[in-house]
């Protein structure tokens, strides 16, 4: 009778384990081609956004970072948006931005981190997360930038919800503007900056 090659049992730690991801690994590669690789074959899977983000965070590419962050948009998941909101807090202005037009291109995911993101006690983030309120619909990014300028006391971070709302906002940001426009009114700028606001949006002074 013919000798019968059997492979050997798998070892009792393996069994019923899924086989390892070789993109994963190859996420810490040494060469920047062999990452961006990486983050190209793993775009849009959720089950990699851990690692894509732990990736994006410690990444000193330009090429290889903008492939982790496409790898992320196209997931379009909460968990992505989760994971991108942490680096508005990167003290890497590159990597901030490349989170906020990240954020910007997942809207639906992005808007349930806004009121989070709008009422953070960091200025900073405050005011960065103006710029995602934007690829929000108009109702919504009104009614989120209205309520920051309601409550906020930082006249750059109500600056900068300026600047969106001057762009898409609604007639219902009025009554935050007039408010606004009171409580700033020794500041230099920003009460002839909502008078703009106000006649863009027929609502007078």
């Amino acid at each position: 009778m013919p000798l019968i090659r059997r492979d050997p049992p798998a070892a009792a730690s393996d069994a019923g384990a899924p086989p390892a991801d070789p993109s994963i690994a190859d996420l810490s590669a040494a060469e920047a081609g062999r990452r961006a690789a990486a983050a190209a074959a793993l775009s849009g899977r959720a089950a990699a956004i851990p690692a894509l983000a732990d990736a994006l965070a410690a990444e000193p590419d330009l090429r290889v970072r903008e492939a982790l962050l496409a790898a992320l948009v196209a997931t379009a998941a909460p968990e992505a948006a989760r994971r991108l909101a942490r680096l508005l807090r990167a003290e890497e202005t590159g990597l901030r931005n490349g989170a906020i037009a990240a954020l910007q291109d997942m809207p639906e995911a992005a808007g349930p981190l806004l009121p989070g993101l709008l009422g953070d006690p960091d200025p900073d983030v405050r005011l960065l997360a103006t710029e995602i309120a934007r690829s929000q619909p108009p109702e919504a990014a009104t009614a989120l930038l209205a309520g920051l300028l309601e409550r906020d006391p930082h006249p750059n971070v109500c600056g900068a919800a300026l600047e969106v709302l001057a762009e898409l906002g609604t007639p219902a940001a009025a009554p935050a503007l007039r408010a606004a426009r009171a409580r700033f009114a020794n500041e230099p700028f920003l009460p002839g900056a909502i008078d703009l606001v106000l006649a863009r949006l027929g609502s007078g002074r």
